[in-house]
Parts: structure tokens; sequence; C-alpha cells
């Protein structure tokens, strides 16, 4: 039996073999058979009745009379032509229906054993026949159960090669600044130092180290915190305004250290709207930190805030140099970094742009990163109430 995959846009109609039309065949002959038999058997026993019953020929007689009289046709008064026209219908009839009947069979037989071929694991192949009727929703259903099978699996193998990935990720951010700890504590274990600033340096390097293992746990546990859509939000009313101005200036050290000065911008005034401010905050932090340590050869960062509907519509964006444009639709996978060494000099766990995107999912809205020459932005849709 031939196979069509699923790539393939042509179905056809069922081909029965050369055994099944001789099933076919036979199946008719013996039907015809029996009903022949039936039929003078009917006959035998309906001209034994009558001819033994004289109420009978009396009831016949008068159908007879009411018949001729109805349709002014004497040829009523023989009804064998009548029940000989009746019984061919009826012989037909049900010749039809067992042949009817056993063809069904030989399509449901051929329709379980693609079935079988699929579940044998071939999942790319898909019931191609193109049949009327049940069996044809029946196929239907069975080739959009497998669509959605397929689908649940390779969602399965995404999900399995992320937590790979994840794991990896985390053993090398881990044991970088564990292997430098490690280190250093050994050599002072060791006394392996000649001067006090010797020691003070070794000490101060664990230090180090061990503050960047700290930052990896706490956004680790950020990240699987926010990414679970039963996380409660804190909803209250706020000036989205005035906290842009506040995060400004929480960064000004930050940014006069990198030269860069950060504006903020947000009509109208005052913003008011609903959300989990800790969160947000947290969102636009990690924001506002990711345009300072990767807006490089940057002068300035602009946050800007705008209503448009019932949304929100706010701007980070920095003008330091752009992000490749096969890198953006990757920012905010978990632990992706633009530059690929994954060092520790330009800071950062990979998370921080994943949290982001994970705190507005939660807030119902989405982002999104956009990069020329010009400008690096990150855009965010926020619903303007939180109620709903």
């Amino acid at each position: 039996m031939s196979r069509i995959s699923k790539n393939s846009s042509k179905n056809s109609r069922i081909i029965l073999t050369s055994k099944e039309k001789s099933e076919l065949i036979i199946e008719g002959i013996v039907t015809v058979i029996l009903l022949i038999l039936l039929n003078i058997v009917v006959i035998a026993l309906s001209r034994l009745v009558i001819d033994d019953s004289i109420v009978m020929k009396n009831l016949i007689f008068g159908i007879k009379e009411v018949l001729v009289k109805t349709f002014f046709n004497n040829s009523f008064y023989s009804l064998k032509n009548v029940a000989l026209i009746f019984m061919i219908i009826f012989d037909f009839i049900v010749l039809y229906w067992r042949l009817i009947r056993r063809y069904r069979q030989m399509q449901l037989r051929h329709i379980i054993s693609e079935l079988h071929y699929i579940a044998n694991g071939n999942y790319d192949h898909r019931i191609p026949f193109e049949i009327g009727g049940d069996l044809g929703r029946v196929v239907e259903s069975i080739n959009g159960l497998v669509d959605s099978t397929v689908e649940a699996i390779e969602d399965e193998r995404r999900i399995e090669k992320s937590k790979d990935e994840l794991i990896t990720n985390i053993s090398h951010d881990i044991r970088t600044p564990l292997t430098s700890i490690i280190g250093y504590l050994g050599l002072i274990e060791e006394k392996k130092y000649s001067t006090h600033e010797e020691l003070l340096k070794y000490t101060h390097t664990a230090y180090s180290k061990a503050k960047q293992m700290k930052l990896l746990v706490d956004d680790l546990f950020e990240y699987t915190k926010v990414r679970q859509s039963s996380t409660p939000l804190s909803i209250m009313t706020f000036d989205l305004g005035q906290l842009l101005d506040q995060l400004s200036v929480d960064f000004e050290l930050d940014a006069n250290k990198r030269s860069m000065k950060i504006e903020v911008n947000a009509t109208p005034s005052p913003f008011i709207m609903e959300g989990d401010t800790e969160k947000l905050v947290r969102l636009f932090n990690n924001l506002i930190s990711n345009g300072l340590k990767y807006g490089r050869n940057g002068t300035q960062i602009c946050l800007s805030a705008e209503k448009i509907g019932k949304e929100a519509v706010i701007i980070v964006k920095n003008d330091g140099d752009p992000i490749p444009k096969e890198a953006l639709s990757q920012l905010f996978d978990r632990f992706y970094r633009v530059e690929e060494s994954r060092s520790q000099e330009t800071g950062g766990t990979g998370l921080g742009l994943a949290i982001a995107q994970s705190i507005v999912v939660l807030h119902s809205g989405y982002i999104y990163a956009t990069s020329d020459e010009k400008w690096t932005s990150f855009v965010i849709h926020l619903p303007l109430s939180q109620t709903a």
C-alpha cells in the first residue's frame, strides 16, 4: 500500500486490492443467490396461504377492486406483476446495502492499516483518503489528532533541549567563579601568600566571585518565580511618570561613570495606571542596566511613555552600538547574550531580559526590541488597568 506523507497536498480515494474486489464480487453473488431463494420461499408460502384460505382470496380480490376503481386500470386484477416489481426493488435495496456495508468495512480496514503505520512512529504520515460521511470525519479527526500529537512531541523536545541548555549555562556560570573562589581560598588555606596585601587581594577576589554567584542565584530565583503564570501580582494605582523619574535618579551615578545621561518623557502628566510596582521596577531596572552595560559608544538612555487607547506604550532606548538583526529574535531567551564568550567582564547573568519579558507577560502585555544605527529600543505595551 502506498504511503503519503503529511507534506503531500493530494488526497486519494481508497483503491481496493484485487483480493478485496474478489471478496466484493463473491459477496454480491452470495447475496443474489440468497435473495432468489428467499423470493422462491416467499412466493411458495404466499400461494399456499392464499389457496388454502377463502378469507385471503376475498381480501385480495377486494384490494384488486379498489385499485381498479381508483386508477381505472384493469391490469390491477393481476397483482403478480406488481408484486414482482416490489420484490425486485426490495432485492436491489438489500443487495446495494450489503455491498455498501462490505465496502465500508474495507475502507475501515484501510484506515486502520494507515493508523497502525502512523502508530509505528511514522508521524510525518497522514491518512490520505478522501471519504465522505462519518468515515471522512473520522479520518479528519485522526489526522488532526496526529498533528496535535506531533506538535506536543516537538514542544516536549524543545522543552528538554531548553532544560539541557539551562543546566549547561548554569553549570558554566557557577563553575567559573566557584573555581576562582576555591583556588584563592586554597592559597589562603595553604598560606601561600607573602604579604598582608596579597592576602587581602586573594580574599577580595574570592568575595567578588561569591557576589557573582549570588547574583546568578538571585536571578534564577526571580526568573523561576515570574515565569509561573500563577504568580500573584500586588496591583496598585501609581504614576508611571514619577516611577520613571525615580529610576533615572537611581541610575544617575552609574550613567555619569559611563559618560551617559538618562532622559525621561512621560505624557500625560500625571500618568496614572495599574500594576505591580515592585515587579515593574525590576523590569525597568533590567532594561536600563542592559542599556548601560551594552550600549557601548552611546551617550544617552531615553525613557518615554505614552497613552495609546487602553495601553501604556513605554520605550527604553539607547544610542549605543546596534544589535545585529540575527540576535534580535533571541534577546529574550534565557542565558542568551549577544557576545557569545559569556564573559563576566560585561556583567549580567543572561537572565535580565528573560525576567523582563516574564514580568510584562504577567501584566498581560508584550515586549519587543528594535535596533538600527541610531537607536536600540525596547518597546513595552502594558494595559492601563489590571482589573480585568
